[in-house]
C-alpha cells in the first residue's frame, strides 16, 4: 500500500497548498461584500472572474496535463519541459498583443471598463506562463515549495486588496496615485500578486531548454480534447453567471452577486475535490504502468467517496455556522442553492476520479465528449429555467450536469478501462449522505429553527447514523488503510 500512502501525502501537501490558500481567498468575500459599494459590484466582479476562468483553459490549452503525459515517459526531461513552455510562451506573448489592441472592443461587448480589462490580460498572461513551472514542479515532487509559493501569493493578493479597499484613504501617497475605483483596485491587486509569483517561479524559463517540434504536434493532440473538455467544465463552472446576467431582467448583476455569495459557501467541497485532483493526477500517470492499478484506483475513488459523502452532511450541518464568517447578512436570500452546489461539486470530485481511464489510455477525447455534453447541459437548463426561477436555475443545473458527467464518465470506462468499482455501496453512502443533507437543509432547518440546540442534536444523530453505517459496511477497509 505504499502507492497509497504517497497518494496520502502528497494530497495532503497539496490540499494543503490550496485549502489555505483558498480559505485566505475566501476572506475576499466578506472584504469585498462590506467594502463594495453594493451587490450590484460584487456581481460584476464576479462575471469579470467567470471569463477569467473560461481565458485560463483557452490560454493553456491542455499544456499541463500533455507535460505530464510526456514527462513521465521521455528519457529527455529538457526536450518536453522547453516544448512546454515554447508554446505557451509564443501564445500567450500573442494574446497580450491582440487583446491590448482590441482593449476598446472588448469594452463595448462585455459592457465592463478597459480599466478591467487591462489588469485582468495581465493577471491571465502571467497565469499562463506559471502553468508549466508549477507543473514541473509537481512532476519533480517539490510539493512543499509548490505550496509555500502558492501561500505567498495569495497573502500578498490579499493583503494588497485589503490596502486598497480598506485603507487606502488614509495613506496619501498611494491615494494620489491610485484609481478610486475599487473594482479596478481590486484587479491591481490581483495583477501583482501573479506578477510576483511568475518572478518567483520563472527560472525555467531561462535555462537552458530545447524546443522538439514533433513532441509539440504531439503535445497539442494529446492536449486539444483536453482543452475542450476543460472550455466545457469552465461552462459549467462559471458560465451560470453570466447568464444569469444576459438572461435576468430585473436587477441582474445584483442577483449575480447574491448567487456567487452563497455559492462561495460551498467552498469546502470545492476545495476536497481540487486538493484530491491536485495529488492523484500524477499519481494515476506514475502508477499507469502498475498491474494492480486499477484496483488501486478502485480503492482510491471508494476513499473519496466515504470521505466525501461525511464530508458533505457534515458541512450542511455546519453551514448556518459558517455563513457570517464569509458573508454578510444582505446575501443570505440565495441560502437556498448551497446544498445542490455542495452535492455539485461531491459529483465533480468522484468524475475526476473516475475519469482516471481516458487519461492513462491516451484516448482524452472521450474526456471531451464528457465535458462538452455537459456543457450543453448547462447551457440548454441555464436558457430554459432562469427566467422562470432565476439563480435556482443555475444551482440545478450545475448540480444536474456533474451528476451526468460522474455516471457517464462511469458508463464508458466500462467499455476502454475496467476497473473494479465497489459500486454497490458507493452508491449506498451518497444516498443516504445525500438525503440526510437535503431533509436537514430544507425540512429541519424550518422545523426547528435555524441555530437551534434541538437542530443541532439532530444533525449530530445523521452524522453518527452515516458514519456508523460506513463503519460497519467498510470496516476491514478503513482498518487496512490506516494500518498500512
Amino acid at each position: 500500500m505504499s502507492s497509497i500512502n504517497r497518494l496520502f501525502k502528497h494530497t495532503f501537501v497539496y490540499g494543503l497548498a490550496t485549502v489555505l490558500p483558498r480559505l485566505l481567498t475566501v476572506l475576499l468575500t466578506p472584504l469585498l461584500t462590506n467594502y463594495l459599494p453594493s451587490k450590484a459590484d460584487f456581481g460584476e466582479l464576479s462575471i469579470i472572474f467567470s471569463w477569467i476562468i473560461i481565458f485560463n483553459v483557452l490560454l493553456t490549452y491542455g499544456t499541463e496535463t500533455a507535460f505530464f503525459r510526456y514527462f513521465t515517459e521521455t528519457q529527455d526531461k529538457t526536450k518536453v519541459l522547453g516544448t512546454a513552455i515554447g508554446t505557451l510562451l509564443g501564445s500567450t506573448l500573442l494574446f497580450v498583443i491582440i487583446s491590448f489592441l482590441s482593449l476598446d472592443y472588448i469594452e463595448v461587448w462585455t459592457e465592463k471598463s478597459a480599466n478591467y480589462w487591462k489588469w485582468v490580460i495581465g493577471v491571465l498572461a502571467f497565469d499562463a506562463l506559471a502553468v508549466v513551472p508549477f507543473a514541473y514542479m509537481r512532476a519533480q515532487g517539490k510539493a512543499m515549495k509548490y505550496a509555500v509559493i502558492k501561500m505567498v501569493n495569495v497573502v500578498i493578493s490579499v493583503g494588497c486588496t485589503a490596502l486598497f479597499l480598506i485603507w487606502l484613504q488614509e495613506i496619501s501617497g498611494l491615494r494620489d496615485i491610485l484609481p478610486s475605483d475599487k473594482i479596478e483596485l481590486y484587479f491591481i491587486a490581483f495583477f501583482g500578486a501573479s506578477a510576483l509569483t511568475f518572478l518567483m517561479i520563472c527560472r525555467p524559463y531561462f535555462s537552458k531548454w530545447k524546443f522538439d517540434v514533433q513532441l509539440w504536434k504531439k503535445m497539442l493532440r494529446y492536449g486539444f480534447p483536453i482543452l475542450i473538455a476543460g472550455l466545457a467544465f469552465a461552462i459549467n463552472e462559471t458560465f451560470d453567471k453570466i447568464l444569469l446576467e444576459w438572461l435576468l431582467v430585473d436587477n441582474a448583476t445584483e442577483q449575480v452577486g447574491v448567487y456567487t455569495a452563497c455559492y462561495r459557501l460551498a467552498v469546502g467541497m470545492t476545495l476536497f475535490a481540487t486538493a484530491f485532483k491536485l495529488g492523484v493526477e500524477p499519481f494515476f500517470f506514475s502508477e499507469a504502468g502498475n498491474d494492480r492499478a486499477p484496483q488501486l484506483y478502485a480503492q482510491i475513488t471508494k476513499m473519496f467517496v466515504i470521505l466525501g459523502s461525511l464530508a458533505l452532511l457534515v458541512y450542511i450541518i455546519l453551514v448556518d455556522v459558517i455563513k457570517p464568517l464569509l458573508i454578510t447578512e444582505e446575501y443570505y436570500e440565495a441560502m437556498d442553492i448551497v446544498p445542490l452546489i455542495l452535492i455539485a461539486y461531491l459529483f465533480f470530485g468522484i468524475y475526476q476520479s473516475i475519469s482516471v481511464w481516458y487519461k492513462v489510455t491516451d484516448k482524452t477525447k472521450y474526456g471531451a465528449y464528457i465535458s462538452v455534453l455537459g456543457a450543453v447541459l448547462t447551457i440548454v437548463m441555464n436558457v430554459i429555467l432562469i427566467p422562470q426561477i432565476g439563480y435556482m436555475a443555475s444551482a440545478i443545473t450545475t448540480c444536474a450536469a456533474y451528476g451526468l458527467m460522474m455516471m457517464t464518465s462511469y458508463l464508458m470506462s466500462r467499455k476502454h478501462f475496467a476497473i473494479p468499482y465497489d459500486v454497490k455501496n458507493m452508491l449506498l453512502y451518497l444516498a443516504v449522505a445525500i438525503s440526510l443533507s437535503l431533509v436537514f437543509f430544507y425540512y429541519f432547518r424550518e422545523l426547528l429553527g435555524i441555530g437551534s440546540w434541538k437542530l443541532y442534536l439532530v444533525g449530530t444523530i445523521m452524522t453518527v447514523v452515516l458514519a456508523g453505517l460506513i463503519w460497519i459496511r467498510e470496516k476491514t477497509f478503513i482498518k487496512n488503510l490506516i494500518k498500512k
